[in-house]
């Protein structure tokens, strides 16, 4: 039984051989095909030369996640931890990446000015930036959330910048730490209006409503100034600094930031 078996075997092997070889030269062409011409319909998303590629996530939806899955008001630290270990996962498998700046629900990457990454495809920045990120949301959900289960995954959008000096990019994370500035005091008001007055969040929000905005500087307090912390810098071990990115001194303690071989 198994000669019989081997010989037929051979025998159509030998038979199929030449047609065999003749598909198998055959392969190059045959990849190409009257569908092809799709691929022009590819829009060309390549980012600017020589610019700093900035990835924004944003939380989709997180006032309601936080709601559902009992964050603190108004800052739960868990949540806060768990986006700074996502943002570390993504600096370690992405090692382009110079720094990252987070508040709330929303990460910014900043990857370096020469990076040829995926041949600097925004397309290809956000995408992995992004799932990276939210898939590492609920990797590590239980080493911070011991007590509440993840009752459904949550959501990231993104968008791409590129920003061609240092100043700008500079200006772009000064505006985002301002912002977290201002969200954090409102917020801060708005829950102790809430949770020590007893007001309902519509009182609340319409107690904060101001008739007119205006905008001043402010002075850093004596003591910040030349303040230095310990870092490790490692491409491999991203470290967490909770610091002043708007002022000059955190640049001039990193400069190999804005480095320009980066």
């Amino acid at each position: 039984m198994w000669a019989s078996c081997n010989v037929k075997v051979c025998y159509y092997w030998a038979a199929t051989s030449v047609p065999l070889r003749r598909c198998l030269k055959l392969g190059p062409t045959m990849a190409k095909s009257k569908f092809e011409y799709v691929r022009n319909f590819e829009a060309d998303d390549t980012c600017l030369a020589h610019c700093w590629v900035v990835v924004r996530l944003d939380g989709r939806n997180f006032h309601r996640f936080a709601e559902k899955h009992n964050f603190a008001k108004p800052n739960d630290s868990r949540a806060l931890h768990l986006m700074t270990k996502c943002a570390q996962t993504v600096m370690k498998e992405l090692e382009d990446i110079v720094i990252a700046y987070g508040q709330s629900d929303e990460y910014s990457f900043v990857f370096k000015r020469k990076s040829n990454w995926f041949k600097r495809r925004a397309s290809k920045f956000m995408t992995h930036v992004a799932s990276q990120f939210a898939s590492s949301y609920v990797f590590y959900w239980r080493d911070y959330f011991e007590d509440q289960p993840l009752l459904y995954p949550p959501g990231f959008d993104g968008r791409v910048i590129v920003y061609p000096s240092n100043q700008t990019l500079k200006d772009y994370l000064s505006w985002r730490q301002a912002d977290c500035h201002i969200n954090n005091l409102y917020n801060t008001v708005f829950w102790a209006l809430v949770q020590q007055s007893g007001l309902t969040p519509v009182q609340a929000q319409e107690r904060l409503q101001v008739g007119e905005v205006t905008t001043k500087e402010v002075k850093l307090p004596a003591e910040m100034e030349g303040k230095k912390m310990a870092v490790t810098r490692t491409r491999t071990k991203p470290v967490p600094l909770y610091c002043d990115i708007i002022g000059d001194a955190f640049w001039k303690e990193h400069p190999e930031i804005l480095d320009e071989d980066s």
